[in-house]
């Protein structure tokens, strides 16, 4: 078995109240700084021509606020950052194209429609100053975002690569599952924050999320499955955000563990239309015809697992 870890994580960190931010400003450009170093492209570009990704650079290039920024090519994004060079570019072959390739291999066969960028900035001062430069937007979360209107993932990189992956997931999702609920485009998403490789195949690890949810599980805090699976974008998203997050993540984990997460996805994506919130679906994954005795058990799992930081790459 074969470990390769990607994420950093951050010790102590215990709160439930992080997730994905959702940018909201409105457009505002940065003045034009030319970086013209060569773009280098790989051998293989998916659905997009080389034509294409040579339209989209040369569009960007007009965008880049200084001439620290490097633009790495990595299908179906462009890459932009402004650490050296070298660390741009294995970012962009290390952690981005290994993602892409391992949730590709799982889950979506479809890219995204249009080329997205992935702006990395090197820190938070980084990052907020450029959000707000190039995007007229203030981020709610330190660690990244990714930003339908700006077609954009945009991320403190200096935080690790865990938020990084999660939002990969997103574009993928709407590529692929476009009706998919918040609960589990965010519990896939939220899975893979601290993830690696098992086997040849992505794999994700407990993380940080773990203890506050453990918390809302003892304080009898955490709703039914069905009352999850069911709530809209407002209500997910609202003064409970946090545990749902984490239920959610805590739900496809157990998944994962049990070898039924990939079956899972891909039998509720058949039939949403017959189950729209996925609740029937996974009663049927799991052999399960009493959900709450079900949530007795799943909540006895969750309170057994212990907190894992791994740190250093696995081989």
């Amino acid at each position: 078995m074969t470990h390769r870890l990607l994420t950093i994580i951050w010790l102590g960190l215990v709160v439930l109240t992080i997730g994905c931010g959702v940018g909201a400003g409105t457009k505002a450009r940065a003045p034009v700084a030319m970086a013209e170093s060569a773009v280098v492209f790989p051998a293989e570009l998916g659905s997009f021509s080389k034509a294409d990704f040579e339209l989209h650079v040369a569009q960007l290039r007009k965008r880049l606020p200084s001439k620290d920024f490097t633009i790495v090519v990595q299908p179906p994004f462009v890459v932009v950052g402004d650490e050296p060079a070298e660390v741009v570019k294995e970012r962009a072959d290390g952690t981005i194209k290994w993602a892409v390739d391992k949730l590709k291999q799982d889950y979506f066969a479809e890219d995204p429609k249009e080329i997205l960028d992935i702006w990395l900035f090197k820190d938070a001062r980084s990052y907020e100053k450029h959000t707000k430069l190039l995007f007229n937007d203030t981020p709610t979360t330190p660690y990244g975002y990714y930003s339908r209107e700006e077609k954009a993932l945009i991320m403190n990189i200096g935080t690790g690569g865990g938020t990084l992956v999660h939002e990969i997931v997103h574009p993928f999702i709407e590529a692929n599952f476009p009706e998919c609920p918040s609960w589990l485009n965010e519990g896939l998403g939220s899975l893979y924050e601290q993830c690696g490789e098992e086997d040849g195949r992505i794999h994700g690890f407990v993380n940080w999320r773990l203890p506050g949810l453990q918390k809302a599980i003892n304080g009898k805090q955490v709703p039914a499955f069905k009352t999850l699976m069911a709530m809209d974008r407002d209500m997910f998203y609202g003064d409970r955000t946090g545990v749902n997050y984490a239920q959610s993540r805590y739900l496809c984990y157990y998944l994962q563990q049990k070898g039924l997460l990939v079956k899972f996805y891909k039998q509720f994506r058949a039939g949403y239309e017959k189950d729209p919130t996925g609740f029937h679906t996974l009663r049927a994954v799991l052999g399960e015809s009493d959900m709450d005795q079900f949530k007795r058990k799943w909540e006895k799992y969750v309170l057994a697992l212990a907190e894992e930081f791994r740190l250093t790459t696995q081989d």
